[in-house]
């Protein structure tokens, strides 16, 4: 099964937020290449929120072209067989930690939102990440800054699509 198909299956499945759902279906519809960066008029990306419920916290990058914290994620590659595993791929190289594990039932979270040119829109498809006891992280290439904030920190240094898909993943818990 190709990425694209993958991303039709999961998206088609997914429940909860319909009219964004349809967005990304009828943008893949529209766009065959819309799984891949080259896609200006917009393209699919994974991502992940690294969390350790056990510990009340979740692992941000101080994303080093937006400078702002955000969830771990990014653009799919070529050799990524699935979303669920493009997001497990980037929160693994973005956060150092090793061993995450995705947390069961799909992603967890939809959110559209625009880039700068030539592109337009990334169409994220949000999973949690759930770390290993006593995990460790490593700041990667992409970040400033990667850090541990309690759940009730992230509101005071995460715009309001991090602190919904931390809602979302802790209703998933």
């Amino acid at each position: 099964m190709s990425l694209y198909d993958d991303a039709v299956l999961v998206l088609k499945g997914f429940e909860g937020q319909d009219e964004l759902r349809q967005a990304y279906l009828d943008h893949l519809a529209a766009h065959p290449d819309g799984m891949w960066k080259a896609c200006h008029a917009g393209h699919v990306t994974a991502s992940a929120l690294v969390i350790d419920p056990e510990r009340g916290r979740v692992l941000l990058t101080l994303h080093k072209k937006l400078r702002m914290w955000l969830q771990m994620g990014g653009h799919c590659e070529p050799g990524d067989v699935s979303l669920a595993a493009a997001a497990l791929r980037e929160a693994t190289e973005e956060s150092g930690v090793p061993g995450l594990t995705l947390l069961p039932g799909g992603p967890v979270r939809l959110d559209r939102h625009p880039i700068p040119a030539p592109c337009h829109w990334h169409y994220d498809v949000q999973y949690a990440a759930l770390a290993p006891a006593g995990a460790a992280h490593a700041i990667s290439d992409e970040s400033l800054d990667l850090r541990w904030f309690a759940y009730d920190e992230v509101a005071d240094v995460a715009d309001e699509s991090v602190v919904r898909l931390l809602e979302a993943t802790r209703a998933s818990l």
